[in-house]
């Protein structure tokens, strides 16, 4: 469970420092068109307030609060999940990811009332209009590590 923790805190840690950065150093927010070339056109900052869920989903209606109640919620699930699961250190490492990017999220919706969304990349001619922070990052990741690197219930097994 250490593991756990410790991924957890290091990928929250990581994600406001990021978010930090482009909010408050490079100030996002006032570049033209609220961008920035990193290394165009593979990774560009490109700012999004994201007030909905993935993608922007449902970002009409004020759901603020229910999702950082949503986000708390599945927090405490993996944590209570992980620590009665048979697991293995992939398996401690995804469940860190997935609950340090929520709660990475959630300090975005409480102080700003959004996420703040900044990392866009495209490739081969493809524009990608979507951004995406690294809180999204570890919860895609850590989701993906608990379907692979968790066994589920063996009661169901037959021999």
């Amino acid at each position: 469970m250490r593991l756990t923790y410790w991924t957890g805190f290091w990928v929250f840690l990581l994600d406001q420092l990021s978010k930090y950065i482009v909010l408050y150093r490079i100030d996002l927010p006032t570049q033209p068109n609220g961008t920035y070339d990193v290394f165009p056109p593979f990774l560009v900052f490109r700012m999004a307030w994201n007030r909905g869920v993935n993608f922007g989903l449902f970002a009409n209606f004020d759901m603020r609060w229910a999702l950082v109640a949503v986000a708390l919620a599945i927090s405490a699930f993996v944590l209570w999940w992980i620590r009665k699961q048979p697991a293995n250190r992939w398996a401690y490492v995804s469940a860190g990811l997935l609950v340090g990017g929520a709660l990475g999220n959630v300090v975005d919706r409480v102080l700003h009332g959004a996420v703040a969304d900044f990392i866009n990349m495209s490739c081969c001619g493809i524009t990608n209009p979507y951004a995406f922070n690294i809180a999204d990052i570890s919860i895609f990741l850590g989701a993906v590590g608990l379907v692979f690197f968790t066994d589920g219930d063996k009661s169901d097994k037959t021999a």
